[in-house]
């Protein structure tokens, strides 16, 4: 995602100190070095180079073919990566509908409008609808507001493959709460932020993992 709770540790100034707004460079795949408009709105901001390029070369292997669901979307700078580099679907769930309806202009200005959906809804409420299965998830919410437990557990409720891998980014200072059969697979911090990368596991009636 890319919006970020004000802080007096935030070192990035926000959007509104510009009116045109800013861009976003993705940075592999297919779709490597193009950029697309960003709207000027409090707070939006792409998820910075460093952590996309760690992130995705954790995800090498499992990028391709995924279903993605790219929580608290924002610029879509991950679900948009992910299908830079091979991703089969991506659902981009937004709040705000002026920056919804930016995502859907620019999968479509990226030829990606069949790969990537676009629902402009709060998180939560989204994911007390009906499921739909996905590989891989981005939770990057606003920091200091407590979304990420709630969200965890609702991914819980049958959004998510049995070998499912999660990337949660949150502020440096905070405690992760995910649901015991997450276990963390990577982790990086930059600044006030830390990114970590689960991976779900499933126990069989036996207690082995599927």
């Amino acid at each position: 995602m890319s919006r970020r709770h004000p802080s007096s540790r935030q070192r990035h100034p926000p959007r509104h100190a510009s009116r045109r707004g800013g861009q976003l460079r993705l940075i592999g795949g297919d779709f490597k070095r193009r950029r697309l408009p960003v709207l000027d709105s409090p707070g939006l901001r792409p998820t910075p180079d460093r952590i996309r390029e760690t992130l995705f070369n954790w995800l090498a292997a499992a990028t391709p073919g995924a279903r993605v669901l790219d929580l608290f979307a924002g610029t879509g700078a991950l679900g948009l990566e992910a299908l830079s580099r091979g991703a089969a679907e991506a659902h981009f769930v937004e709040r705000d509908p002026r920056v919804a309806r930016q995502l859907t202009d620019n999968l479509a200005t990226l030829d990606a409008a069949a790969r990537g959906r676009v629902t402009a809804a709060d998180a939560l409420s989204f994911l007390a609808g009906q499921p739909r299965l996905c590989s891989l998830a981005f939770l990057d919410p606003p920091f200091r507001q407590g979304l990420v437990a709630p969200c965890c557990m609702q991914l819980e409720r049958g959004w998510l493959a049995a070998d499912a891998l999660i990337y949660v980014e949150m502020e440096s200072e905070a405690r992760p709460e995910v649901p015991a059969n997450w276990a963390l697979h990577r982790e990086v911090r930059a600044g006030d932020t830390t990114a970590r990368l689960y991976r779900r596991h499933i126990e069989s009636p036996t207690g082995d993992a599927c």
